[in-house]
């Protein structure tokens, strides 16, 4: 049973870092700000999710403790980035 968890964890490992391949593209050809914002929020968050995983795969705890500093780091710079999207389209 556990060589079944172990597969699983691996196969969503890497799914998550094909997904992020593809969001990493999107936000290299963004259309426009809106777009690229979106992307690297979701970007980030998919990073959050490798590093649980591989917290999980390895049994560490280490990656749990970069991915909070990551996730409050993300999070800060999605609302100041989209506060000044918002500031430029406002003039």
């Amino acid at each position: 049973m556990e060589q079944v968890l172990i597969t699983t964890l691996h196969i969503s490992l890497l799914v998550h870092i094909g997904l992020m391949g593809l969001v990493a593209w999107r936000l290299w050809t963004g259309e426009n700000a809106v777009d690229r914002l979106i992307a690297s929020d979701l970007l980030s968050n998919l990073t959050l999710a490798v590093l649980v995983l591989m917290a999980l795969i390895r049994g560490q705890t280490t990656y749990i403790d970069v991915a909070l500093g990551l996730a409050a780091l993300g999070y800060i710079s999605v609302i100041t980035f989209a506060r000044y999207i918002a500031e430029k389209r406002a003039f």
